[in-house]
């Protein structure tokens, strides 16, 4: 894990200073220093409003899926200490991971910060736009892993009655994962916009500055991901493991038996690993496509 952590960090320097340099040769042509109107960006085109609007509309109906799988039967008794379970060892989890996870963000964008205002090789903006980059793609993970341990109960009760019941259920609470995701990624992106935007504005190097900033939102969303794919791969692991050993050594119950500790080690780990990796590769994904568009 920690050889690839640094050769992650290594690509995200390498990628910043490569921006940087191009922006920098970019800006010695005599074209960025001309009032070009299809360089220089005063105004924003209208059609650009629809980004923030389907961004609060997609926010909103994943609001208005969770509100609806939450008001679902979570079933019996049992069922419901079985998903407290699945809940309680997922969120004690991610708030550990995210505790080392907001360590690091503070250690890269402090280095960041050193090599754009004493080291003068970054954008401004560059340690600003990896934090926000992280910090979306950690709440994406957060309301989509909140979403799956609460849905995972009502779905597997709604399929009792009828299967109709069930999908409805599990397509629901799935589209809220994929509405926070886009709605997320489009309203971080929009506001940065429009914020840089309105700074440079009248500048020949404006869409480039935006350009590179936007991308570094990709290189928090990456890291982030990191940690969820590798730390939840390591939980799961090591709850497996143990309960394993505890469970064949102590007790003599066979593996699968549903009264083992790693049933619930499976569950979590589809609810931890899956959700905070995919949300976070998504939105990486949504950013560069929207950035190279």
């Amino acid at each position: 894990m920690f050889f690839t952590f640094c050769i992650h960090i290594f690509l995200i320097f390498a990628y910043s200073i490569r921006l940087h340099r191009k922006t920098v040769n970019e800006e010695t042509r005599d074209i960025y220093y001309k009032p070009n109107k299809e360089i220089v960006m005063n105004n924003i085109p209208s059609v650009f409003w629809l980004i923030p609007i389907a961004s609060v509309v997609a926010l909103g109906m994943a609001w208005f899926f969770f509100r609806s799988m939450m008001k679902e039967d979570e079933g019996t008794d049992r069922m419901k200490e079985i998903a407290a379970h699945v809940r309680k060892g997922a969120m004690a989890y991610l708030k550990q991971q995210y505790k080392v996870v907001a360590i690091v963000f503070v250690v890269l964008a402090v280095i960041f910060a050193f090599m754009a205002y004493v080291l003068k090789v970054q954008n401004p903006w560059v340690p600003f736009a990896f934090l926000t980059g992280g910090l979306f793609s950690g709440l994406a993970g957060f309301f989509g892993m909140k979403t799956a341990t609460y849905a995972s109960a009502r779905t597997a009760n709604g399929a009792r009655t009828s299967l109709d019941k069930g999908l409805k259920i599990a397509f629901r609470s799935g589209a809220v994962m994929g509405l926070v995701v886009v709605g997320l990624g489009l309203l971080d992106i929009a506001i940065w916009f429009i914020v840089l935007n309105a700074v440079y504005e009248g500048e020949g190097t404006a869409l480039i500055t935006i350009t590179t900033t936007m991308l570094t939102f990709g290189m928090g969303a990456s890291t982030q991901a990191l940690f969820a794919r590798v730390g939840g791969g390591i939980y799961t692991k090591a709850a497996d493991v143990g309960a394993d050993l505890v469970g064949k050594v102590e007790a003599n119950i066979p593996e699968d038996d549903p009264r083992t500790c790693p049933v619930l080690c499976v569950l979590r780990w589809q609810c931890v690993q899956r959700r905070m990796w995919r949300s976070s590769c998504r939105r990486i994904r949504r950013v560069r496509r929207t950035v190279r568009r």
